[in-house]
């Protein structure tokens, strides 16, 4: 890069900075633009004040189990738990009761605020909503700490009945672009996932949602996803990175660069600049476990094991999260 284009960007990078600060947003090809030719320190030291202007430096940890595994009937191209692949990946019906009130105790024991139920398959059946609505009415008795849940393509009427049972937020990733979406899916589309944030809005319930880079999506798509969260006014924005499972089609996919890693945050943070940016699946493959990230616009992880993939330990994140300035604290109720 020359001095002269060095500049330039570098200009860039603040001009968009201060236009975020000032309440304004970005478009789409401004933020294809900070993506592409931002200086990468520059744009990490904007993402972060940024993140300070609106967020402060409160950080949204939370932990997720995995309530019922394997044998999904949907074709997710980078899923260990799809039928219609042969993985390694263990398969149970729903955990019980005393199961997952257990995990959500000793969650609760370690400091972690959020504790996230999370289900295979392309929607639980009203019996198994039921069960959930009883297990979640246990964990809220039984743990002081908040309740998501992420069970499928469920209705406003099922995601009534649970919110009725305590809890207060549901997740469901749009996981990449509409363009791309196909690309990655064919036995659910786009659209059926913004149906399931509409109807868990309806009933009451926060939405939490985000995607997966590295499915062979482009930056484009990328920053699209980004957007689409924005006009669906999702504050809670899991942003995962690709771990390749043997057995799936995606298993040969290449990692992406920690540098783009990093620029995918950053850019996350000035288009959403008030929400949680949460690191989320993939953050143990990074070398620094995500700090980098922490100080370029993220304020928000899932910490513990992942779904079929180990991650990191609550203690291990939480002594990283308090070197960092950062205070433990629920964020976007």
């Amino acid at each position: 890069m020359s001095d002269k284009n060095s500049e330039r960007d570098s200009g860039l990078v603040q001009n968009y900075k201060e236009k975020v600060l000032q309440g304004e947003s970005l478009t789409q090809e401004e933020a294809l633009k900070l993506y592409e030719e931002a200086p990468l320190e520059e744009l990490l030291d904007a993402a972060d004040k940024v993140r300070k202007h609106f967020c402060g430096d409160g950080f949204d940890l939370c932990t997720i189990i995995n309530g019922k595994s394997g044998k999904c009937s949907e074709n997710c191209r980078y899923c260990a738990q799809s039928v219609f692949y042969h993985t390694s990946v263990e398969s149970y019906g729903l955990l019980n009761e005393e199961e997952m009130v257990s995990a959500a105790r000793k969650n609760a024991a370690d400091g972690v605020l959020r504790f996230s139920i999370v289900t295979s398959g392309k929607a639980l059946c009203d019996e198994e909503v039921e069960q959930v609505c009883e297990r979640i009415r246990a964990i809220r008795s039984q743990a002081d700490l908040k309740v998501c849940v992420s069970f499928g393509l469920l209705n406003e009427s099922q995601f009534r009945k649970i919110k009725e049972a305590g809890a207060g937020r549901v997740h469901c990733n749009l996981e990449t672009s509409r363009a791309y979406f196909p690309s990655v899916c064919t036995t659910h589309t786009f659209d059926d996932k913004i149906r399931t944030l509409q109807a868990a809005r309806k009933a009451g319930l926060s939405i939490c949602s985000g995607g997966i880079m590295g499915l062979g999506e482009s930056p484009a798509d990328r920053i699209d996803m980004a957007f689409t969260l924005k006009e669906l006014h999702v504050r809670s924005v899991p942003v995962n990175f690709l771990n390749p499972i043997a057995g799936t089609p995606f298993a040969q996919n290449a990692l992406l660069s920690e540098e783009e890693k990093k620029r995918v945050i950053a850019v996350y943070r000035m288009i959403l600049p008030d929400a949680s940016i949460r690191l989320a699946g993939g953050r143990g493959l990074m070398p620094d476990k995500g700090e980098g990230c922490f100080l370029g616009g993220a304020n928000a992880a899932i910490t513990g094991d992942m779904l079929t993939t180990a991650g990191i330990s609550t203690k291990t994140d939480q002594e990283l999260l308090k070197k960092l300035g950062y205070k433990v604290e629920l964020w976007n109720e």
